[in-house]
Parts: structure tokens; C-alpha cells; sequence
């Protein structure tokens, strides 16, 4: 398959797997454990029914959100990954560009392979950072200043990662940070020129924002140990809030409580997420919980909802279950695997493309028309409601 006939986000991941070693391909593509969490997000937004309403003018589509007070293009930004130029060399540069070009929110990860200065002159007024609060106060706040001092207005602080998640498919290829050049590794990287070559022109990836604290190869379970901390706590956030004078949202929220603690600390938003099933082995779906978290804290915050989207139309979707906006991580990644720039271009326009069509077969010109309202009603019987929500098996007869 060309990139050129890729119709969908599917198609760009399955051109990417051709192109990326194994080892690479699974740090992105791969989730924790047995993956039912990551397969789940998805499968729950594909669930999601919407009712058309028809006779409506919709020859003019609008696609643009606005959030803390800049409009975007599209309703949805580049969630943040960790370590992506190992997934396709230059990803982290290629996508935060394709974001400034598009319009549209760049979530610069902390635990990105390429410094958070960069990133945000890549991005250049669209970037966002997001903040892994590590075991040692001091990395913490550096990587604040530097933030400051790098233009950033948006902190995303994750709180979903007490613990290292246990990613099976990383501990099968024996992932290190930096990698270690076993022979399984040399074999893949031979069997893969392409990414091979572009690896040598832009260098061996790592965790750029950490480079000091990485002095040894380690894996990258262990990385992930020295970036967090499990003694993250509600009065760690009020620091935070003390200390960022910029927009605050914590990243992880997946129960309404949380999510109303958060507006009392006085942040500015939530990202209604489950580390796109990276992470927890458990858990529920963001779909299925967002409309909870949505109405408790509605009108209060920014509701931004994460992990699972793979389709245009789940932006909508998203909508109606009462999120402002989205972030996509995998979806874009997925596209720059596939053909670098050309490709991250293609995956968004692809979603670009779907969410338009998609608007207009609902019968709203505009993203900022759809709601609640839109939701099909659920059936009295049905798997939904016999087995726990989307995503669950069918309910017996």
C-alpha cells in the first residue's frame, strides 16, 4: 500500500509496522499487559451512536474549538509520547511543525527525545508542556523554569503513573534507554534500512529533558522509575497550582471526584485519560467515563479527553459525551511512521477529512453544535448495560 491510497489511521499503522524494527514499533503501538485496556478505548468510542438529524444546511462545515482563548483549527491536539524519535527519527520536531502549521495544540512531552526548548519553537505558540513529576524536587522544578522560560502557557501534570506500568511487549524486546545494540537489535535495524539510515543522521534517541540523569543504559521501566513519583499527593498539586502561573490541567482523571478535587485546587482543566492503556492493565475506558466527569464539573473547567481516538468522527464523538476537546497521540504518530512528514500530514488530514464528513452527515455545521443531545438513547437490553459498558461481550439472549 502507498501512503497515497492510506484511508484511515488503520491503513498509516500498518504501513508504519513495514517501515519501523519491532523493538520501535512497540514502544508506541503497545499497551500494558494484555492490552484489553488500550484495545478497550478504542472499541468503546467506536460504540459511541450518534442520531442524524437531516434537512439541515451543511454546506459549510466548521471545524474550529476555541480553548484559553486561542481558537484552533480542529477540536483535538498531539497528546504527548515519550521517547517518539525512536518510534521514527525527528518524529518529536516533524509533528510539533505539522501542529503549528495545522493550528492545533502540541503537547511536548518531558520524557520527549527532543528538548522542551525546541519543541516549542517548533510549535511556536502552539505548544504545550507536559509535566511528569519526578521522585527529586529539583528535576521537577528545572524542568518548570525551563518551561517558563521556553514561552509555554499550557502545563499538563500527569498524574496517572504512580507506578511503572508492566509492558509486556517492551520486556519481550529488552528495551533500553539509550538502546543497547544486541544482535536481535542489529538485525531488525538491517532488516529496516530506512529507519536505520535516518536513525544515524539524527543520532542515537533518548530522554532529551533528562540527558544527565541518564548517564548509564537502563531499561526503560527503570527510566520511567526515576522520571515519577508515587508520592504524588493532592497537596503536591496545590503546589503546582502555587507554583505554574500558566494554564494548569492534570492528565489521568478517570473518576467525577478526582476531577472536582482538581477544580477546587483551582486548575484550569482535566484530561479525562488512561495513558492510552500504555499504562494500567485496568480500568475503564475514557468513553465510557467522560459523560460523569464531564457533568460534575460542567462549567467549571476545560474537559479534555484522551486515549482512543482513531477516527474523525470520535472527535465528535468526544463532543457529545461532553468533552471540549481532545488530544490523539497514537493517530498522528502512527501517520509520521508511516512516510515522516508526508505522513503525519496525511494522518491529519484524514481526520481532518472524517470529522468533516462526519459533521455533516449528523446534521451540525458546526463541532461546537453537537452534544448531548445527539446521543442515541441505549436499548433497554444490550451489551452495554448486561456487561458493564462499552467495549464489554455481547450480552447473552
Amino acid at each position: 500500500m502507498r501512503l497515497s491510497r492510506a484511508a484511515s489511521i488503520d491503513d498509516l499503522r500498518t504501513l508504519a509496522r513495514r517501515r519501523i524494527p519491532r523493538f520501535a514499533f512497540d514502544l508506541v503501538d503497545g499497551g500494558a499487559e494484555s492490552e484489553r485496556n488500550m484495545h478497550r478505548n478504542v472499541a468503546a468510542f467506536e460504540e459511541v451512536e450518534l442520531t442524524p438529524r437531516y434537512m439541515v444546511d451543511v454546506s459549510s462545515i466548521d471545524t474550529h474549538a476555541t480553548l484559553f482563548g486561542h481558537t484552533y483549527d480542529m477540536p483535538f491536539g498531539m497528546a504527548p509520547i515519550g521517547m517518539l524519535n525512536a518510534f521514527w527519527p525527528g518524529a518529536d520536531l516533524t509533528l510539533a511543525r505539522l501542529c503549528k502549521r495545522r493550528n492545533v495544540p502540541y503537547v511536548a512531552s518531558s520524557a520527549a527525545s527532543t528538548t522542551l526548548e525546541d519543541l516549542a519553537e517548533a510549535a511556536d505558540g502552539n505548544g504545550w508542556f507536559q509535566l511528569y513529576v519526578s521522585n527529586d524536587e529539583s528535576v521537577t522544578e528545572g524542568l518548570i523554569a525551563r518551561a517558563e522560560a521556553a514561552g509555554y502557557e499550557v502545563m499538563i501534570v500527569t498524574a496517572d503513573v504512580p507506578a511503572a506500568g508492566k509492558r509486556d511487549r517492551d520486556i519481550r524486546n529488552q528495551l533500553s534507554v539509550p538502546f543497547r545494540f544486541t544482535p536481535e537489535v542489529v538485525l531488525h535495524c538491517a532488516l529496516h534500512p530506512r529507519w536505520a539510515l535516518a536513525s544515524l543522521r539524527h543520532g542515537t534517541p533518548s530522554v532529551a529533558n533528562y540527558a544527565d540523569l541518564l548517564n548509564v543504559a537502563t531499561s526503560y521501566a527503570d527510566v520511567q522509575k526515576t522520571l515519577i513519583t508515587p508520592g504524588f499527593t493532592w497537596e503536591g498539586l496545590k503546589r503546582l497550582r502555587t507554583r505554574w502561573r500558566g494554564k494548569l490541567l492534570v492528565k489521568g482523571i478517570l473518576h467525577p471526584d478526582d476531577a472536582l478535587r482538581c477544580a477546587e485546587v483551582g486548575c484550569d482543566g482535566i484530561v479525562v485519560s488512561n495513558h492510552g492503556g500504555r499504562q494500567v492493565a485496568f480500568g475503564p475506558p475514557t468513553a465510557q467515563v467522560l459523560p460523569r466527569i464531564a457533568s460534575a464539573v460542567a462549567g467549571r473547567m476545560a474537559v479534555i479527553v484522551d486515549s482512543g481516538i482513531r477516527r474523525g468522527a470520535d472527535l465528535m464523538r468526544a463532543r457529545a459525551l461532553g468533552a471540549d476537546f481532545a488530544l490523539a497521540g497514537r493517530a498522528l504518530a502512527f501517520g509520521v511512521g508511516a512516510g515522516g512528514a508526508e505522513g503525519a500530514e496525511r494522518a491529519m488530514a484524514i481526520l481532518e477529512l472524517e470529522l468533516i464528513r462526519a459533521l455533516g452527515q449528523l446534521g451540525t455545521p458546526s463541532i461546537l453544535d453537537v452534544g448531548p443531545e445527539h446521543l442515541s438513547p441505549r436499548p433497554a437490553v444490550g451489551f452495554c448495560h448486561r456487561r458493564g459498558g462499552f467495549g464489554a461481550d455481547k450480552a447473552e439472549d
